[in-house]
């Protein structure tokens, strides 16, 4: 397992032999031309999440832009979220927070996914624990990767491949978000037996409208990227992940280069509105969670992954109770 590292300061003719990314930057108007690096500025050790800022081989940089790109990174996992990448990505969150020349984040998935949602293993772990342990540990979950709705300047989510679940959620709880036509994107909690997370019930109805997030929630469907931007709960959408990228990057290169103090407000105004009834919507989620946890149904879900085949559901509780909520 991937253990964070205290964290560290690395210049650019630092050796990058295992914190470069490769990818290719939009090219802003005017003759600059951006490279095709992304040197990184800050690593965990071999981080599960790390920032970068955006250069060029020409001095012109980007702290009087302030645009940084916040990566997922255990492509592996196809960057499946875990309570160690939560606490690396607060860390990061906390570091950007403090950054007086922010002027917008990006944030995407390290290799073919943006996320696969919650780790396999980390979920097998909650059939362990009592409803209210889950319940406590859900929450905190939950506060770590949303931490994203603490940085004060617009976040853009670049879809760049496979968005399913709690990581489809982070990419929801993001201001903008840019796909790939080839991703897959769901919110298929209920196919895996479980109650909605992260904010999806209550961020969902915001962004797409009640019926599109009935539609999404009760089926546990996956749509594309072409149907996601229809459904109005992507606004843009790319052939590929890397222009999906690009293009994010570019949207956050003109937002940042609007007035600061407007943006910065208008982005605490519209996020007050979107924050009515989220602390009380996590805890019902939370709870709910807890208590499909302790279902049969949520066994059968996890089981049908392992095993590749369609899951039979008989809506009962491991005692047969079938309700949804824990007890007050």
């Amino acid at each position: 397992n991937t253990s964070a590292a205290a964290a560290s300061i690395t210049n650019q003719s630092t050796s990058l032999s295992r914190s470069r990314i490769a990818t290719t930057q939009p090219t802003p108007t005017g003759n600059t031309t951006w490279p095709r690096t992304c040197p990184l500025v800050h690593a965990l050790g071999l981080s599960l999440v790390h920032w970068c800022t955006l250069t060029d081989a020409h001095s012109l940089t980007y702290s009087s832009g302030g645009v940084k790109k916040i990566v997922l990174n255990n492509p592996e996992k196809l960057n499946a979220l875990t309570v160690d990448m939560g606490e690396q990505f607060t860390k990061v969150i906390d570091e950007l927070n403090g950054m007086s020349d922010l002027r917008a984040v990006v944030l995407t998935g390290e290799g073919r996914a943006f996320s696969a949602g919650g780790d396999l293993d980390w979920l097998m772990e909650r059939t362990k624990s009592t409803p209210k342990q889950n319940m406590d540990i859900m929450v905190q979950f939950y506060n770590r990767f949303l931490s994203i709705r603490s940085l004060p300047v617009p976040t853009i989510a670049a879809i760049n491949g496979p968005a399913i679940g709690a990581g489809m959620c982070v990419a929801l709880a993001c201001d903008v978000r840019v796909a790939s036509a080839k991703a897959k994107l769901g919110f298929t909690f209920a196919t895996l037996g479980i109650h909605p997370g992260m904010g999806a019930s209550h961020f969902l109805p915001i962004v797409a409208g009640p019926e599109t997030a009935h539609r999404l929630l009760f089926s546990g469907g996956i749509v594309g990227g072409a149907d996601a931007k229809e459904m109005r709960f992507v606004s843009q959408v790319e052939e590929t992940g890397e222009e999906a990228l690009e293009a994010a990057l570019e949207l956050a290169h003109s937002m940042a280069n609007a007035a600061p103090l407007a943006v910065g407000t208008c982005v605490s105004t519209l996020r007050a509105q979107q924050n009515l009834g989220l602390e009380a919507a996590l805890l019902r989620e939370a709870s709910s969670q807890a208590a499909c946890y302790a279902s049969s149904d949520f066994i059968e879900g996890l089981n049908a992954i392992v095993e590749k085949r369609a899951p039979v559901f008989v809506g009962e509780s491991e005692g047969g109770d079938d309700s949804s909520t824990l007890a007050a």
